[in-house]
Protein backbone atom coordinates (compact mmCIF):
# COMPACT_ATOMS: atom_id res chain seq x y z
CA UNK A 1 0.00 0.00 0.00
CA UNK A 2 1.03 3.62 -0.59
CA UNK A 3 2.46 5.41 2.44
CA UNK A 4 0.76 8.66 1.56
CA UNK A 5 -2.12 9.58 -0.75
CA UNK A 6 -3.32 13.04 -1.74
CA UNK A 7 -7.04 13.49 -2.42
CA UNK A 8 -8.56 16.23 -4.55
CA UNK A 9 -11.22 16.88 -7.16
CA UNK A 10 -10.04 16.88 -10.76
CA UNK A 11 -11.34 20.41 -11.41
CA UNK A 12 -9.12 21.80 -8.65
CA UNK A 13 -6.02 22.30 -10.76
CA UNK A 14 -4.31 24.10 -7.88
CA UNK A 15 -4.73 21.03 -5.66
CA UNK A 16 -3.51 18.61 -8.34
CA UNK A 17 -0.49 20.83 -9.03
CA UNK A 18 0.31 21.10 -5.31
CA UNK A 19 0.11 17.31 -4.93
CA UNK A 20 2.66 16.88 -7.69
CA UNK A 21 5.04 19.47 -6.25
CA UNK A 22 4.88 18.06 -2.72
CA UNK A 23 5.27 14.48 -4.01
CA UNK A 24 8.52 15.45 -5.70
CA UNK A 25 9.84 17.04 -2.51
CA UNK A 26 8.88 14.07 -0.36
CA UNK A 27 10.25 11.49 -2.78
CA UNK A 28 13.72 12.89 -2.19
CA UNK A 29 13.28 12.01 1.50
CA UNK A 30 12.14 8.46 0.83
CA UNK A 31 8.39 9.04 1.25
CA UNK A 32 6.29 7.55 -1.56
CA UNK A 33 2.93 9.03 -2.46
CA UNK A 34 0.10 8.99 -4.95
CA UNK A 35 -2.99 11.03 -5.81
CA UNK A 36 -6.63 9.98 -5.84
CA UNK A 37 -9.17 12.12 -7.69
CA UNK A 38 -12.37 11.96 -5.70
CA UNK A 39 -14.72 12.47 -8.65
CA UNK A 40 -13.37 9.45 -10.55
CA UNK A 41 -14.39 5.82 -10.06
CA UNK A 42 -10.99 4.25 -9.46
CA UNK A 43 -10.34 2.70 -6.05
CA UNK A 44 -7.10 3.85 -4.37
CA UNK A 45 -4.81 1.41 -2.58
CA UNK A 46 -5.17 2.54 1.02
CA UNK A 47 -5.16 0.76 4.37
CA UNK A 48 -4.93 1.69 8.03
CA UNK A 49 -1.26 2.66 7.66
CA UNK A 50 -1.88 5.16 4.85
CA UNK A 51 -1.89 8.89 5.53
CA UNK A 52 -4.68 10.56 3.52
CA UNK A 53 -3.99 14.23 2.75
CA UNK A 54 -7.08 16.20 1.72
CA UNK A 55 -6.35 19.13 -0.63
CA UNK A 56 -9.24 21.57 -1.02
CA UNK A 57 -12.15 22.83 1.03
CA UNK A 58 -14.64 21.28 3.42
CA UNK A 59 -16.30 19.25 0.65
CA UNK A 60 -12.99 17.63 -0.28
CA UNK A 61 -12.33 16.89 3.38
CA UNK A 62 -15.74 15.24 3.89
CA UNK A 63 -15.34 12.95 0.88
CA UNK A 64 -11.76 12.14 1.93
CA UNK A 65 -13.05 11.32 5.42
CA UNK A 66 -15.36 8.70 3.92
CA UNK A 67 -12.37 7.09 2.18
CA UNK A 68 -10.17 7.18 5.29
CA UNK A 69 -12.92 5.94 7.61
CA UNK A 70 -13.54 2.86 5.47
CA UNK A 71 -10.08 1.47 6.29
CA UNK A 72 -9.23 3.31 9.53
CA UNK A 73 -6.62 5.55 7.89
CA UNK A 74 -5.50 8.89 9.29
CA UNK A 75 -6.57 12.14 7.62
CA UNK A 76 -4.63 15.41 7.29
CA UNK A 77 -6.73 18.43 6.28
CA UNK A 78 -5.03 21.05 4.07
CA UNK A 79 -7.03 24.24 3.53
CA UNK A 80 -7.03 25.50 -0.06
CA UNK A 81 -10.27 27.42 0.43
CA UNK A 82 -11.04 30.70 2.15
CA UNK A 83 -12.16 29.59 5.60
CA UNK A 84 -12.62 25.87 6.05
CA UNK A 85 -14.05 25.18 9.50
CA UNK A 86 -12.81 21.59 9.28
CA UNK A 87 -9.33 22.33 7.92
CA UNK A 88 -6.31 23.25 9.99
CA UNK A 89 -3.20 23.03 7.75
CA UNK A 90 -2.24 25.98 5.50
CA UNK A 91 -0.64 24.98 2.16
CA UNK A 92 2.61 26.74 3.14
CA UNK A 93 3.07 24.21 5.98
CA UNK A 94 2.05 21.05 4.15
CA UNK A 95 5.50 19.43 3.87
CA UNK A 96 6.38 20.03 7.52
CA UNK A 97 3.00 18.74 8.70
CA UNK A 98 3.17 15.63 6.53
CA UNK A 99 6.63 14.78 7.86
CA UNK A 100 5.43 15.33 11.43
CA UNK A 101 2.38 13.13 10.80
CA UNK A 102 4.55 10.38 9.30
CA UNK A 103 6.76 10.43 12.41
CA UNK A 104 3.92 10.56 14.94
CA UNK A 105 0.51 8.91 15.17
CA UNK A 106 -1.14 11.57 17.32
CA UNK A 107 -4.75 12.01 16.18
CA UNK A 108 -8.03 13.61 17.20
CA UNK A 109 -10.87 11.09 17.11
CA UNK A 110 -13.95 12.58 15.46
CA UNK A 111 -17.34 11.03 16.11
CA UNK A 112 -19.03 9.81 12.91
CA UNK A 113 -22.59 8.67 12.22
CA UNK A 114 -23.92 5.30 11.06
CA UNK A 115 -27.19 5.60 9.16
CA UNK A 116 -29.70 2.81 8.44
CA UNK A 117 -33.20 2.74 6.97
CA UNK A 118 -36.00 0.43 8.05
CA UNK A 119 -36.84 -2.31 5.55
CA UNK A 120 -33.60 -1.87 3.59
CA UNK A 121 -29.96 -2.94 3.72
CA UNK A 122 -28.73 0.66 3.54
CA UNK A 123 -25.77 1.36 5.84
CA UNK A 124 -24.26 4.80 5.31
CA UNK A 125 -21.66 7.06 6.89
CA UNK A 126 -21.62 10.77 7.71
CA UNK A 127 -19.03 12.90 9.44
CA UNK A 128 -20.97 16.17 9.50
CA UNK A 129 -24.69 15.40 9.49
CA UNK A 130 -27.61 13.47 8.06
CA UNK A 131 -30.71 15.42 7.06
CA UNK A 132 -34.20 14.09 6.39
CA UNK A 133 -35.65 16.77 4.16
CA UNK A 134 -38.76 17.43 2.11
CA UNK A 135 -38.99 15.65 -1.23
CA UNK A 136 -40.98 18.39 -2.97
CA UNK A 137 -40.32 22.10 -3.10
CA UNK A 138 -43.03 24.12 -1.39
CA UNK A 139 -44.11 21.20 0.81
CA UNK A 140 -43.10 20.45 4.37
CA UNK A 141 -42.34 17.00 5.66
CA UNK A 142 -43.80 15.70 8.93
CA UNK A 143 -41.28 13.73 10.98
CA UNK A 144 -41.69 11.98 14.33
CA UNK A 145 -38.48 11.79 16.36
CA UNK A 146 -37.45 9.20 18.93
CA UNK A 147 -34.40 8.92 21.18
CA UNK A 148 -33.83 5.28 22.02
CA UNK A 149 -37.44 4.11 22.54
CA UNK A 150 -38.81 7.39 23.87
CA UNK A 151 -40.87 9.55 21.52
CA UNK A 152 -39.75 13.18 21.41
CA UNK A 153 -41.23 15.87 19.15
CA UNK A 154 -43.07 15.67 15.85
CA UNK A 155 -41.90 18.33 13.41
CA UNK A 156 -43.59 19.81 10.37
CA UNK A 157 -40.58 21.40 8.73
CA UNK A 158 -38.34 21.62 5.70
CA UNK A 159 -36.35 18.87 7.39
CA UNK A 160 -34.70 17.57 10.53
CA UNK A 161 -30.98 16.85 10.89
CA UNK A 162 -28.75 14.88 13.19
CA UNK A 163 -25.32 16.46 13.45
CA UNK A 164 -22.01 15.47 14.97
CA UNK A 165 -19.92 17.96 16.97
CA UNK A 166 -17.62 18.20 13.92
CA UNK A 167 -20.62 19.10 11.77
CA UNK A 168 -22.06 21.55 14.28
CA UNK A 169 -20.30 24.46 12.53
CA UNK A 170 -21.94 23.65 9.18
CA UNK A 171 -25.59 23.21 8.24
CA UNK A 172 -26.51 22.73 11.91
CA UNK A 173 -25.13 26.17 12.77
CA UNK A 174 -26.89 27.78 9.76
CA UNK A 175 -30.19 26.24 10.91
CA UNK A 176 -29.82 27.77 14.38
CA UNK A 177 -28.17 24.84 16.12
CA UNK A 178 -25.39 25.18 18.70
CA UNK A 179 -21.68 25.42 18.06
CA UNK A 180 -20.36 22.29 19.84
CA UNK A 181 -16.78 21.45 20.81
CA UNK A 182 -15.58 18.67 18.48
CA UNK A 183 -14.39 16.54 21.39
CA UNK A 184 -17.78 16.18 23.08
CA UNK A 185 -19.47 12.72 22.87
CA UNK A 186 -22.87 13.96 21.70
CA UNK A 187 -25.24 14.14 18.74
CA UNK A 188 -27.36 17.21 17.95
CA UNK A 189 -30.95 17.01 16.68
CA UNK A 190 -31.91 20.25 14.90
CA UNK A 191 -35.09 21.08 12.93
CA UNK A 192 -34.79 23.03 9.66
CA UNK A 193 -37.40 25.80 9.34
CA UNK A 194 -40.02 24.14 11.60
CA UNK A 195 -43.63 25.32 11.32
CA UNK A 196 -45.49 26.12 14.56
CA UNK A 197 -43.29 23.97 16.77
CA UNK A 198 -40.19 24.28 18.92
CA UNK A 199 -37.16 25.39 16.92
CA UNK A 200 -34.50 24.56 19.51
CA UNK A 201 -31.94 21.78 19.14
CA UNK A 202 -31.85 18.68 21.33
CA UNK A 203 -28.40 17.43 22.38
CA UNK A 204 -28.15 13.77 23.35
CA UNK A 205 -25.38 11.42 24.47
CA UNK A 206 -23.61 9.58 21.68
CA UNK A 207 -24.55 6.12 22.99
CA UNK A 208 -28.21 6.75 22.21
CA UNK A 209 -30.03 5.98 18.95
CA UNK A 210 -32.02 8.70 17.19
CA UNK A 211 -34.89 7.56 14.96
CA UNK A 212 -36.79 9.78 12.53
CA UNK A 213 -40.08 8.49 11.11
CA UNK A 214 -41.68 9.91 7.94
CA UNK A 215 -45.27 10.40 9.05
CA UNK A 216 -47.29 11.45 6.02
CA UNK A 217 -45.08 12.34 3.03
CA UNK A 218 -41.95 10.99 1.35
CA UNK A 219 -38.60 12.53 2.23
CA UNK A 220 -35.03 12.60 0.97
CA UNK A 221 -32.07 11.35 3.04
CA UNK A 222 -28.97 13.53 2.66
CA UNK A 223 -25.63 12.66 4.28
CA UNK A 224 -22.81 15.23 4.23
CA UNK A 225 -24.55 17.08 1.41
CA UNK A 226 -25.10 13.99 -0.80
CA UNK A 227 -28.51 12.37 -1.37
CA UNK A 228 -28.23 8.72 -0.32
CA UNK A 229 -31.84 7.52 -0.50
CA UNK A 230 -35.54 8.17 -0.13
CA UNK A 231 -37.88 7.64 2.79
CA UNK A 232 -41.47 6.55 2.16
CA UNK A 233 -44.27 7.39 4.59
CA UNK A 234 -44.04 4.93 7.48
CA UNK A 235 -40.32 4.29 6.98
CA UNK A 236 -37.76 5.49 9.48
CA UNK A 237 -34.08 6.36 9.62
CA UNK A 238 -31.94 5.28 12.56
CA UNK A 239 -28.85 7.31 13.36
CA UNK A 240 -26.24 6.11 15.82
CA UNK A 241 -22.59 6.63 16.60
CA UNK A 242 -20.36 4.81 14.13
CA UNK A 243 -18.40 1.94 15.73
CA UNK A 244 -15.17 3.63 14.61
CA UNK A 245 -14.28 7.34 14.56
CA UNK A 246 -12.56 9.38 11.88
CA UNK A 247 -8.89 9.81 12.78
CA UNK A 248 -7.84 13.40 12.05
CA UNK A 249 -4.14 14.19 12.35
CA UNK A 250 -3.55 16.64 15.18
CA UNK A 251 -0.36 18.40 14.12
CA UNK A 252 -1.76 21.78 15.17
CA UNK A 253 -4.80 23.32 16.84
CA UNK A 254 -8.00 23.72 14.83
CA UNK A 255 -8.52 27.16 16.47
CA UNK A 256 -12.28 26.92 16.05
CA UNK A 257 -12.97 29.99 18.19
CA UNK A 258 -10.74 32.07 15.90
CA UNK A 259 -12.38 30.59 12.81
CA UNK A 260 -15.85 31.36 14.18
CA UNK A 261 -14.91 34.99 14.83
CA UNK A 262 -13.40 35.33 11.36
CA UNK A 263 -16.42 33.72 9.72
CA UNK A 264 -18.84 36.07 11.46
CA UNK A 265 -16.62 39.03 10.59
CA UNK A 266 -16.60 38.09 6.90
CA UNK A 267 -20.33 37.32 6.84
CA UNK A 268 -19.92 33.61 6.06
CA UNK A 269 -21.99 32.27 8.98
Amino acid sequence: MTQLIFTAFSNRTDAVRLAGEVSDRLRAEGISSGIHLLDLDDQPGVDAETLVVSLGGDGTFLKSARLAHRVGARLLAVNLGRLGFLLNVPPTEIVADIKEAMASHEVAERLALQISVSGTDLQEFALNEVVIERAQAGHMVRLKTFVDHEEFLTYSADGVMVSTPTGSTGYNFSAGGPFVDAGLPVMILTPVAPHFTINRSIVVADHKVIRLLADNKPAIIVADGQAIGELAPGQSVEVRKSPSPVYVVATRSFDLAFRLRESLREGHA
